[in-house]
């Protein structure tokens, strides 16, 4: 039996094997108009195709709870009754495959209000242009050279902010979501209040390890409280900003030793499962990459807490992904850019692996 391909079992939830889908945006969505941040055809197929393509656990890309949350204008959104309807067909046709859907939900924080990828290398919209606004942060701190400066949330925006992460998952839930995935890596709002780096707020939530955390802490309890206790959440987070760990430099970040400190809390409060990743908080922070190279962040996570993992990041063939679960490095393993090269990788790897290889009905004579 292949490691990859065993089931796992999170609260009352059973996800079919360990191979799963990571986050992609598409910056494919209305950014306007009554379908404004709606998932449409575009993400119906996208999905799809990598559930029919024998994908365990399907996670949409970073769903906003707000308008002014979105990555970009062309992001999906989950703050009306319009998108929660929209994405109801995308849940049932993933199930019908024998997949589990997630949902990524997101705030951008001061990385708002950008283009797509392929538009000014996704640089910023700035206030005042078409489809441009102000973003918001912890502290009024802008992510780089060119981009806006954002607003510092006041105490009682903060408060408003955690119930719109509940209502977002509340939404999830009637939309046919069987994982909420608390989007606390890459720079995004969560991030930004985590490190150091770019919180430098003087009140409740800022300073201290405490208080930068306490943010982050209210958002899981209140998606939790909106959650079913038989159904898992995750939370996505960068392990490291890849930046000094000297406390007395002001390009301090968020360190993994931070990440596993704050591993054992998130549990504490109701997460099953740690999404490693690393960066996105700098822009100019030097990393390092290659095949594997956020496993050790992972593997460290479950070794000295014990909590669930998922690693990501450069994971390109079967039995490199086999060898990650099957040595105990991670419960599972999270593909981006390979599941976009080829959305069948999971069923290619079954077949390599030994294991069952799962495909739709009609397609049974190339499975």
């Amino acid at each position: 039996m292949s490691a990859l391909f065993e089931p796992i079992t999170l609260r009352s939830l059973t996800i079919p094997n360990r191979l799963w889908m990571a986050p992609m945006c598409q910056y494919s969505a209305a950014p306007e108009g009554p379908e404004e941040g709606a998932p449409n055809d575009w993400h119906f197929q996208h999905l799809a195709a990598r559930a029919t393509g024998g994908t365990g656990l399907i996670l949409t890309e970073a769903t906003a709870v707000r308008p002014d949350g979105r990555i970009s204008p062309y992001d999906l959104g989950l703050w009306n009754d319009t998108q929660t309807e929209a994405f109801r067909r995308i849940t049932a046709f993933l199930k019908a495959q024998g997949t589990t859907p997630g949902v990524q939900i997101a705030h951008a924080g001061r990385k708002a209000s950008t283009e797509r990828t392929w538009v000014n290398r996704g640089g910023p919209i700035l206030p005042g242009q078409r489809h441009g606004w102000e973003p918001v942060g912890p502290s009024p701190l802008p992510f780089d050279e060119g981009f806006t400066t954002p607003a510092e949330l006041s105490v009682a925006q903060i408060q408003e902010l955690v119930g719109q992460f509940g209502a977002t998952a509340r939404r999830a839930l009637a939309a046919g979501f069987e994982v909420a995935e608390i989007h606390g890596a890459h720079g995004y709002l969560i991030n930004q209040f985590l490190s150091p780096f770019t919180n430098r707020r003087t009140d409740a939530y800022g300073g201290s390890y405490e208080n930068r955390t306490r943010f982050a802490l209210e958002v899981v309890d209140a998606v939790r409280a909106e959650w079913p206790d038989e159904l898992p959440v995750f939370f996505r987070i960068s392990a490291t900003d890849w930046l000094t760990e000297d406390a007395s430099d002001d390009r301090t970040g968020w360190t993994a030793d931070d990440t596993v400190r704050f591993a054992r809390d998130l549990r504490e409060h109701g997460v099953d499962l740690l999404d490693t990743s690393t960066g996105g908080n700098a822009p100019d922070a030097k990393i390092t990459a290659g095949p594997g190279y956020q496993v050790p962040f992972a593997e460290r996570v479950k070794k000295e807490t014990g909590l669930a993992v998922g690693a990501v990041g450069l994971i390109t063939e079967a039995r490199q992904a086999e060898k990650i679960v099957a040595d105990g490095q991670a419960d599972a393993v999270l593909l981006g850019r390979e599941l976009l090269r080829s959305p069948s990788f999971a069923q290619h790897a079954a077949r390599e692996l030994g294991a069952e290889v799962r495909g739709p009905q009609p397609y049974h004579r190339a499975v």
